[in-house]
């Protein structure tokens, strides 16, 4: 937002602010005695939320052309939104709760006016613990984010993430597909230049090759139980969900709670008696997981045909070849069992070689073409053409496009529903009348006869037998405006028909 200081409104004479430096307006930074205090946070107090910027709720509503968002223009700097980022600027630059309650409770701050308000409405103590929960929200979204300066801070950030996402041990099936979903996330956070990042469940589901109900399984389960990422605020209509990505803590074997779909009616082992099984993975893992978002996406990867496992594994040996079975376990963080299993199909199709103990990548192993090499009993196996002939072979060839198409026509019901949703905003019909409009009650305020349905879904005028120009009939048969002055909110549209009824009945 941009700085608007009172002291540069060039309405102002300038030799006022020389001649009595006393009286110059007092900044909410210097209020709050936070000199660190960035301008458009103070602006934000001082001036409110003039853009609509932090508009939530009640404060924007559907625009005319029923897909944009606006704001309402009685209700702006008034921002609930507003107070919570003012208080993580305070609590990163050191202020107190008691500093943001003196700065959102003074009378002459147009970014408090909600926070008055409550005051006014429901007494002090609601408007105090009001300002205690935004607070604590507050210093909770600051203990776990990083304050970034500038672009190349926010890819220092996203490249020690990076890391930290590459050495970490992701076990089991389901940590390898929390993997391929954060890695999905964290090019998403590249594109947007910060951990800050907007993604639906779509277009993250595409990204990852996966399904929306895994999808959901791991967000619940791995990654926003372990910290890993933060959904700040729900997505609607067109726009994505707000994800904050973040370290987290590694997840280990030990959390049955959280790994496991279905809770156990057994009891667990006893460690007294070691009964737990000693893991195989090593505590650190070694992968390259540009690799990973490279080919989780073909149908290659699904669930039923190489898996996650296979990504694993060729990332591993991407990152460091000629490595052997035992020390695969440790950086692939795939079980033994699995990490033999995997290696022969993929040497089935030729996409992995091993000299000696040693394993390594085909030369064109990460395009899908397989190295025709005979096994140890002389027989050759099919030669990979390619990922598409590796998922056609499996059997999961059409995987991805299946669920594109899937999405696209979830999608388009999403927005016809939203569509119907929104034709039902306006409760009012209109009449022209000897040159001027007439609201013209009917047996309910938002429905009109079929005799006013013009062809082309416009209304006929049932004096002129002419359609209107600015109004239209909705599917259901209810008459909604088109218009940029179809401005008004149910409770406003039912007023104007009160007061419309009234005046048809004097006429009458």
């Amino acid at each position: 937002m941009a700085s608007t200081s009172l002291r540069d409104d060039p309405t102002v004479p300038h030799h006022t602010h020389q001649a009595d430096p006393s009286r110059r307006p007092i900044h909410p930074s210097e209020r709050l005695g936070l000199h660190r205090l960035s301008p458009a946070a103070a602006d934000l107090v001082l001036l409110g939320d003039l853009t609509g910027r932090y508009a939530a709720g009640s404060y924007s509503r559907l625009g005319s052309d029923r897909r944009s968002v606006v704001l309402r223009a009685d209700r702006q700097g008034a921002a609930e939104h507003g107070h919570r980022i003012t208080a993580c600027h305070a609590a990163r630059a050191g202020g107190t709760i008691d500093q943001l309650t003196q700065v959102l409770l003074h009378p002459e701050h147009e970014g408090g006016r909600h926070t008055r308000h409550i005051a006014l409405r429901s007494g002090q103590s609601r408007a105090l613990n009001y300002i205690r929960r935004v607070w604590a929200s507050a210093s909770d979204a600051i203990s776990s984010t990083t304050a970034l300066g500038s672009r190349h801070e926010a890819y220092e950030v996203l490249a020690a993430l990076r890391d930290r996402i590459e050495t970490t041990p992701w076990r089991g099936e389901r940590g390898r597909t929390a993997l391929r979903v954060l890695r999905a996330h964290l090019n998403f956070a590249e594109i947007a230049g910060g951990p800050l990042h907007h993604a639906s469940e779509r277009q993250t589901a595409e990204e990852a090759g996966v399904s929306r109900t895994t999808l959901r399984v791991v967000y619940e389960t791995v990654l926003r139980p372990r910290g890993w990422l933060r959904l700040l605020r729900v997505g609607h209509g067109q726009e994505g969900s707000t994800w904050y990505l973040s370290e987290g803590t590694i997840p280990g074997h030990g959390d049955h709670a959280l790994l496991s779909r279905f809770r156990s009616t057994q009891f667990p082992p006893d460690p007294a008696l070691e009964e737990w099984t000693t893991p195989e993975t090593a505590t650190t893992a070694d992968i390259d997981s540009t690799i990973l978002g490279q080919l989780m996406g073909h149908d290659a990867f699904a669930h039923h045909a190489l898996g996650s496992a296979a990504l694993m594994i060729i990332s591993a040996l991407h990152q460091h070849p000629h490595q052997s079975v035992s020390e695969l376990v440790g950086t692939s963080s795939v079980s033994r069992a699995t990490t033999y299993r995997t290696l022969r199909r993929l040497a089935d199709h030729g996409l992995v070689q091993h000299t000696g103990e040693t394993w390594t990548l085909a030369p064109r192993a990460l395009e899908g073409f397989g190295l025709r090499l005979p096994d140890e009993a002389g027989n050759s196996h099919t030669l990979a053409q390619g990922w598409a002939n590796i998922a056609e072979q499996l059997g999961a060839w059409g995987v991805a496009a299946r669920r594109k198409a899937l999405h696209t026509a979830e999608r388009a019901a999403y927005q016809k529903a939203l569509d119907r949703l929104a034709e039902h905003r306006s409760r009012a019909v209109v009449l022209v009348c000897d040159g001027r409009q007439v609201l013209v009650p009917v047996p309910r305020p938002d429905e009109i006869p079929a005799t006013w349905h013009a062809p082309d879904g416009r209304v006929l005028d049932p004096l002129t037998g002419r359609p209107a120009a600015d109004w239209r009939v909705a599917t259901d048969g209810r008459l909604i405006l088109i218009t940029p002055a179809d401005q008004r909110s149910y409770d406003e549209l039912a007023a104007a028909h009160a007061e419309a009824l009234s005046e048809w009945e004097s006429v009458a």
